[in-house]
């Protein structure tokens, strides 16, 4: 599975407007996120679909989620902020 590549990227146009108005995140590159210094989410294409991941707990690691349509990414919104409130 790969990062995400620019045209991917072009497709996730909304949901990476939502994310970069999110507070405390810094986007190094397109569509790679970091929270205090660390990789906190990044996006992949791959033949079965378009997948984040994320370091959300209580996983120690990142947790990949699925990104195909807008409930699952309403739901990555919602978790994000969550999170980055908690």
């Amino acid at each position: 599975m790969k990062h995400a590549g620019p045209e991917t990227l072009a497709l996730l146009a909304p949901l990476l407007a939502d994310i970069r108005a999110l507070p405390g995140l810094a986007e190094r590159k397109p569509g790679i996120f970091y929270r205090r210094g660390e990789a906190w989410l990044h996006f992949h294409e791959d033949p079965a679909g378009l997948f984040v991941d994320v370091k959300l707990p209580p996983a120690k690691g990142f947790k990949r989620l699925a990104v195909d349509t807008p409930a699952q990414q309403k739901a990555l919104l919602a978790r994000l902020t969550e999170q980055l409130h908690a």
